[in-house]
């Protein structure tokens, strides 16, 4: 086998198809509403991440599974656009994940998500070692949870620090939680684990029960809370004009991640996240606003923030 170039994040987990239907209002049941189009895009957690990352200038590697149909081509085409290192696993005679978002005239998101066929599955012995360790982070999420747990351990054993984006708890998520370095979970996920709807709580005894570097959680419009063992740090959202908040949490993600590897202080990297994300807010789809460097530091730099839900000084 030849052997793999080292590159800055790999990312093992989620793609999709989106089709995206802004509408003027949300449809009442019984309805019948008018859509303007319907706009067929590439989304999906991690792949949107290393979407991304590759477009700042990492060096990217994706592993992933899909159907054998035109969504998946056209997948394939958009890694290949964007310099992605691509290792794409291929499910016969099934569809690649869909999934239909209806945008309303505020631009908050609805998710209608397809029903995943079980042959997309990510089976951990398809996995290459090769793939995790040669990488200085691995990016996860749990929909492949059994992949994913044992990239995760791959990881951890060759010093690779390890993200991952928890948007639900899949069965043996647990498992995985235990070499997780840096958790950032939706807002609900810390108090669904913990038994504690309160972030200041149920935040540090995540980190405590599973040993992870850092313990987050996004919170849309309110920012982000993070506990990194010795005290809270809190970042505010930015204001934006959005068009579509479809791949916001996604786009977060990377940002960290980009921040992570450059070294910055925490604080900068949770910023820089929250400015990353609101900017691909203003465009349409989960990768729709992905905004260079220069520009989401010019955001931070001058851009007007949301209220603050939590003090900075916790």
């Amino acid at each position: 086998m030849t052997k793999l170039s080292k590159v800055d994040v790999v990312g093992v987990g989620l793609n999709a198809m989106d089709t995206l239907i802004p509408l003027c209002r949300f449809p009442e049941r019984g309805s019948k509403v008018t859509f303007r189009s319907a706009n067929v895009l590439p989304g999906g957690q991690v792949a949107s991440a290393m979407a991304a990352c590759q477009s700042w200038g990492l060096q990217t590697r994706y592993v992933g599974k899909m159907g054998d149909d035109s969504a998946a081509a056209l997948h394939r085409a958009e890694f290949a656009r964007l310099g992605v290192e691509a290792h794409l696993l291929t499910a016969a005679g099934c569809a690649s994940q869909q999934a239909f978002i209806l945008v309303d005239d505020t631009g908050e998101r609805t998710v209608l998500w397809g029903k995943r066929d079980e042959l997309l599955t990510l089976q951990p012995e398809e996995l290459q070692r090769e793939w995790v360790i040669e990488a200085r982070a691995l990016h996860v999420d749990g929909h492949d949870t059994a992949a994913a747990a044992l990239a995760a351990r791959w990881a951890r054993a060759f010093g690779v620090a390890v993200i991952a984006d928890l948007d639900d708890l899949y069965p043996g998520v647990e498992e995985l939680l235990t070499n997780i370095d840096y958790l950032i979970s939706s807002r609900d996920i810390p108090g669904r684990l913990m038994g504690e709807q309160d972030l200041r709580k149920s935040l540090p005894a995540l980190r405590s029960r599973f040993g992870c570097v850092l313990t987050a959680a996004t919170l849309g419009d309110e920012g982000v809370l993070a506990w990194d063992g010795n005290q809270f740090h809190y970042a505010r959202a930015y204001r934006v004009e959005v068009a579509d908040t479809t791949g916001a949490g996604d786009i977060f993600h990377a940002g960290f991640l980009y921040g992570l590897l450059q070294g910055w202080p925490l604080q900068r990297q949770l910023d820089f996240a929250c400015a990353a994300a609101a900017l691909n807010c203003t465009g349409v789809g989960a990768r729709g606003g992905i905004q260079p460097v220069e520009n989401i530091e010019r955001l931070m730099a001058r851009g007007d923030r949301h209220p603050a839900a939590y003090a900075q000084n916790l």
